[in-house]
């Protein structure tokens, strides 16, 4: 019997993929382009608007939670990577403490901001505020540009929040030294590398000017909105594993209720 030959594979000899090759000239490309910038210009102009039109809704927020106990702390706590990096309970026990959480939104550019804790009178330090900034640096080509109708310059457009964002933190006023929380829980990086192996005390996302787990993203853009959702319990996604919740800080006796309030809606 003759040796048969190797069948080849159904559809080998057909053409190729048209959708593979897809030419695109110059001027198609460029237009694309132009289509593309002209999108976003319009969503930052609405997101302007928006931000704009939030401020006197958020502020009417702001007094009535003013009534309502540990508003914030909860809410804080209810975020799920907000909670993870606040696990010690020193740490729990001087947030419990405050009573205001505002988001200041840069006017020229809203996707930076500053964010403001407001704590009562309490046995870690002396500041009312604590603040961390988020400022926006225009590259040096912006100082050439000038703004359209609604404000925007193309460097606007081509905004990068690692290139043109410098956050700033600030120096905490600490009563004692045994209440340091900074100093008690350090940030502690890897031996080999500048990543951040521990992040210690969440009072370092304050103390110091960089943000290495996105903590101001995730208050200004997820908590801040989304608030009164956050306190309620009816917000967030999955939890984070907890295998190493347990907590070593057992020379703090007095405990802090942060349980979420009881709602219809309660997350079990």
């Amino acid at each position: 019997m003759a040796k048969g030959t190797k069948r080849a594979s159904p559809g080998a000899d057909a053409e190729k993929n048209p959708l593979t090759e897809v030419e695109l000239s110059d001027e198609d490309a460029e237009k694309l382009r132009m289509s593309q910038r002209q999108i976003a210009r319009v969503e930052l102009v609405l997101d302007r608007i928006t931000q704009k039109k939030l401020v006197p809704a958020y502020e009417k927020r702001r007094e009535i939670v003013k009534s309502i106990p540990k508003f914030w702390p909860v809410a804080l706590m209810n975020h799920s990577l907000f909670a993870y990096h606040v696990q010690h309970s020193a740490d729990q026990l001087a947030l419990s403490y405050l009573e205001d959480l505002w988001v200041e939104r840069d006017a020229a550019e809203p996707r930076c901001y500053t964010i403001e804790f407001t704590f009562k009178e309490n046995p870690y330090f002396t500041d009312r505020v604590l603040k961390k900034e988020f400022k926006y640096v225009p590259p040096p080509a912006a100082a050439d540009e000038k703004p359209d109708e609604d404000g925007i310059t193309d460097s606007m457009l081509e905004f990068s929040w690692e290139r043109d964002v410098v956050a700033s933190g600030q120096k905490i006023n600490w009563k004692d030294a045994d209440k340091e929380l900074t100093k008690l829980y350090p940030r502690e990086t890897a031996e080999d590398d500048d990543d951040v192996a521990d992040p210690g005390s969440f009072f370092n996302f304050f103390e110091h000017d960089s943000d290495p787990f996105e903590m101001g993203i995730t208050i200004a853009s997820e908590i801040f909105p989304e608030a009164i959702d956050y306190f309620l319990g009816n917000a967030g996604g999955d939890e984070l594993d907890s295998d190493d919740d347990e907590d070593d800080d057992d020379d703090e006796a007095e405990e802090i209720d942060l349980e979420k309030p009881r709602s219809k809606k309660q997350k079990v």
